[in-house]
């Protein structure tokens, strides 16, 4: 039995290598997420290696204080700051003015793209949104803020979101529907009254409502929103499990005597992850814009959090700067077609039908 589901996991995983638009989309996406994975390090204002003074700091590791830096205070250092001043000392000495103990050797080894998404560069002249320019590619929002840094840490952000709340979802769709279809009976019969009942709550109140009470935080929206994201794999669990307990290799199992956990797990789980499988990647768009939209109406992670949504809200309110809702958007679509061509492989991968539609 289990070489049979081995051999057949291996055939579809052939079927979903052949399809290439699938795969490659599988694998940018990938790339991407682990590449923003880094984003805290590699997108941010704070120097990956600083030399000051002979001595060597890592401030996008290690955390650093004024004093450490000839400051007065023991707060967090303002490396732009520490830049500016350093830049004035080296001007003074260039025309003549030399300060006492003279001016500071620095040199340091910036992230590839050297913006905090949190902190607004005013130093061009007029107000925000400023227009895309070779300091900030992608311009900046309303509060100055580097539109591109805000993408990078929205995409990390959101796709984390979504993979959690998809795990959890999935997870909760398994056992709820599994459980439904092997005990079957009165247990299936209730449980389902009381999933129709559950589905009938509206989940955007819900959300304004928990939220308006403990505040809007990351974790506190996955636990709201996986309560009701595993009701629609519930179902096709349900199914699988009710259509699978009656077949001869499970009734064989009871009748030799395998417990309860063993026929669940070992027996009918297995042979029931089609559906799981199947809809996963799309359960991964439904979680991606579900974030977006709850941003979008103020409703979602918290200000100033980077966030797709928040940034398509800002592009709304200032039309002419076009260069904010477009970004987003561009992300925001070429995300979801790339998430949706993986949904489509993995969905005709597991079509034992369609093994010979790709060459």
């Amino acid at each position: 039995m289990m070489f049979q589901i081995t051999q057949e996991s291996l055939n579809r995983l052939k079927r979903f290598r052949k399809n290439k638009r699938a795969f490659w989309s599988l694998v940018v996406l990938v790339a991407a997420y682990l590449l923003s994975l880094t984003s805290p390090w590699t997108v941010n204002d704070e120097p990956l290696y600083l030399k000051y003074n002979g001595k060597s700091y890592f401030p996008a590791f290690v955390r650093y204080s004024e004093q450490d830096f000839g400051g007065n205070y023991q707060t967090e250092a303002d490396y732009g700051k520490l830049f500016a001043v350093v830049r004035e000392c080296e001007e003074d000495a260039a025309e003549g003015f030399t300060r006492a103990g003279g001016c500071p050797e620095i040199w340091a080894v910036m992230p590839p793209i050297a913006h905090d998404p949190l902190k607004a560069d005013l130093t061009e002249e007029g107000t925000p949104p400023f227009a895309p320019s070779a300091r900030h590619w992608l311009g900046t929002d309303s509060n100055g803020r580097d539109v591109l840094a805000r993408l990078i840490h929205g995409f990390r952000i959101c796709i984390s979101f979504s993979l959690l709340l998809t795990v959890l979802g999935t997870f909760l769709g398994i056992v709820i529907g599994g459980i439904q279809g092997y005990l079957g009976k009165f247990w299936d019969t209730g449980m389902q009254r009381f999933i129709e009942i559950w589905s009938s709550l509206p989940m955007l109140y819900v959300v304004i409502l928990i939220g308006s009470i403990y505040g809007r935080s990351f974790w506190l929206l996955i636990l709201i929103m996986a309560a009701f994201n595993w009701i629609s794999l519930s179902y096709y669990m349900r199914a699988e499990f009710l259509k699978l307990r009656g077949m001869t290799y499970v009734q064989s199992a009871k009748v030799l005597g395998l417990g309860h956990r063993h026929i669940f797990f070992k027996e009918i789980l297995p042979n029931a992850m089609t559906p799981v499988v199947t809809l996963f990647p799309f359960t991964l768009i439904g979680g991606i814009g579900s974030l977006t939209s709850l941003d979008f109406l103020g409703f979602g992670l918290q200000p100033p959090t980077p966030s797709w949504g928040e940034l398509m809200s800002q592009g709304l309110n200032n039309l002419y700067a076009p260069w904010i809702s477009v970004s987003t958007v561009a992300a925001l679509f070429i995300t979801l077609l790339l998430t949706t061509f993986v949904g489509e492989g993995v969905r005709d991968a597991m079509d034992p039908k369609s093994g010979d539609r790709y060459v």
